[in-house]
């Protein structure tokens, strides 16, 4: 809704990128956290609490849009990304979503610290009642006692965000166990998926996977991915951690899960402190060393017969290893007693499941450089997604739109189609900005028909040699020539326009179009 009461369920990549996902697995949870709101839910303030109903309303109206155009059940839905939560807010959420018959709907919060979130909801029996998930970001694998006096799910509902190398595989083997180890956390949450934005933008490959060329095709698939696998592909939501859980006498964190039906998955990780470090909080020293480790099955689980065993080794080729299934474990004649042999950077998963598969996919395209001769006249009838390809949005929603008042050249455009700014999460910029190209580029020649639709105030500007991205756009430097609906033109050294090389008058003036 980028206007009140303005409804759209189809912008974005966001809902394609949900349904594939159901494709693959009819299963996979959805959530929902606004990052930032539209400008009007603010009525004038940076603050989406001014009126909780409505405020509450966009968030179950966007739920609701999911199921009705899309066929997508949210299953969990937060507050504000890493900024302030309103009790009275949640409760309002809370309510309204058992209104609409969203029950099922389960709010998670406050997707930032553990406190003062989990103190609050021990001094208020509603708030306690309204939230079924406490969520932190980055909690470096520990939470507080207060989040645990609740008794309610605790996840690490953001983590990761490392650069996609071999050092950031290690992270995440590593939290992957100890979130729930040190800190009781049943779900990790990777933030992000896939790295499809430039490089040079801030936390550049920081996904699971890379694929940051449109314009060639090349994607990688990173050491991440396959360190998910070790978790993913053997269990599901749904299974529980068994209490024999713990860290390995010589470095290293083991974790074992079952589904309640006999089924039984254990994964071993013994990362090192050099090829494990997240990019937060920061790691304490720990040594990891070469060692033996034995594991008894009791109970039911020490008649089992066989289990597969899935292995990865991280560093430098030849010994470099990255999601190999090894021989099985035979255990008839053990007692259900088997020994492993760990050296540093492993990762094993020791399973009854026979359904784990390493797959395969094509040869991906080779990496090019994005073109140096690019043109775009967004000449596009119906758009599968609302944003054009190659730019990256880093201030304001730039959309395919088509002017049906214009009947030549420029019927089809690119259009900046907010007209207020929002409720933002981070300090963005206050002119809206795109960008597109090659961070390398020096001269340039940029050549681009604007059309300003605001008299007076509007303007328009191109730039090149753009700096800086992402929560840094605000103090974004480069070269960047302005014109202004008054007939004025300015060439600045910065975003902001502090750093001005030139100005003057220019035969450009905007007028109102009275036959329009």
């Amino acid at each position: 809704m980028h206007y009140a009461l303005e409804e759209n369920y189809f912008r974005g990549y966001e809902w394609w990128l949900m349904k594939e996902a159901k494709k693959r697995n009819p299963n996979i949870i959805l959530m929902g956290l606004p990052w930032s709101f539209p400008g009007w839910l603010g009525k004038g303030f940076n603050w989406p609490y001014v009126n909780l109903q409505l405020t509450a309303y966009y968030v179950v109206t966007w739920i609701a849009g999911a199921k009705y155009y899309h066929d997508l059940d949210i299953d969990y839905i937060g507050i504000w990304n890493e900024r302030s939560f309103d009790i009275n807010y949640i409760k309002v959420l809370r309510r309204m979503l058992n209104y609409q018959g969203l029950q099922h709907v389960k709010i998670i919060a406050s997707d930032n610290l553990w406190e003062p979130i989990s103190a609050s909801m021990l001094l208020d029996p509603e708030l306690m009642k309204a939230i079924d998930v406490i969520g932190a970001h980055y909690p470096g694998t520990h939470t507080v006692k207060d989040a645990k006096l609740t008794k309610k799910k605790l996840w690490s509902s953001e983590d990761f965000s490392t650069l996609n190398n071999d050092v950031g595989a290690g992270c995440w083997g590593r939290i992957l166990n100890q979130n729930y180890i040190n800190g009781f956390m049943t779900s990790t949450i990777a933030w992000n998926l896939v790295a499809s934005y430039y490089e040079q933008l801030p936390y550049g490959r920081s996904g699971l996977m890379t694929a940051q060329e449109p314009w060639s095709g090349h994607y990688v698939v990173e050491a991440p991915i396959w360190i998910t696998a070790h978790t993913t592909q053997f269990t599901q939501p749904g299974w529980y951690y068994l209490k024999t859980v713990g860290h390995l006498e010589k470095g290293g964190s083991y974790v074992a899960l079952t589904d309640g039906l006999g089924n039984l998955t254990i994964i071993i990780e013994t990362m090192s402190h050099r090829h494990s470090m997240c990019i937060r909080p920061l790691l304490p020293y720990f040594n990891v060393s070469h060692q033996y480790a034995t594991f008894d099955l009791k109970g039911s689980f020490s008649e089992i017969p066989e289990m597969q065993v899935w292995y990865t080794k991280l560093g430098k080729s030849p010994e470099r290893v990255i999601f190999k299934q090894l021989d099985a474990l035979w255990l008839p004649d053990s007692g259900g007693r088997f020994t492993l042999e760990l050296r540093e950077d492993e990762l094993f998963t020791i399973t009854t499941l026979i359904t784990g598969s390493k797959g395969s996919y094509p040869l991906p395209p080779k990496s090019k450089p994005f073109p140096r001769v690019y043109k775009d006249d967004f000449n596009v009838d119906y758009p599968f997604f609302s944003e054009a390809p190659n730019f990256a949005d880093q201030t304001g929603v730039f959309e395919y739109f088509m002017n049906a008042e214009d009947p030549g050249e420029h019927r089809f455009t690119l259009r900046q189609v907010l007209n207020q700014r929002p409720i933002t999460w981070a300090a963005d910029a206050f002119n809206t900005i795109s960008i597109i190209g090659d961070y390398e580029w020096s001269n340039v020649t940029i050549k681009c028909d604007v059309y300003i639709e605001t008299l007076e105030k509007g303007g328009v500007f191109i730039a090149g040699r753009v700096n800086k991205g992402g929560i840094l756009i605000r103090s974004a430097r480069g070269v960047f020539f302005w014109i202004f609906a008054n007939g004025t033109y300015r060439v600045t050294g910065d975003l902001a326009g502090w750093v001005i090389y030139a100005a003057g008058p220019v035969e450009v003036m905007a007028q109102e179009c009275i036959s329009c």
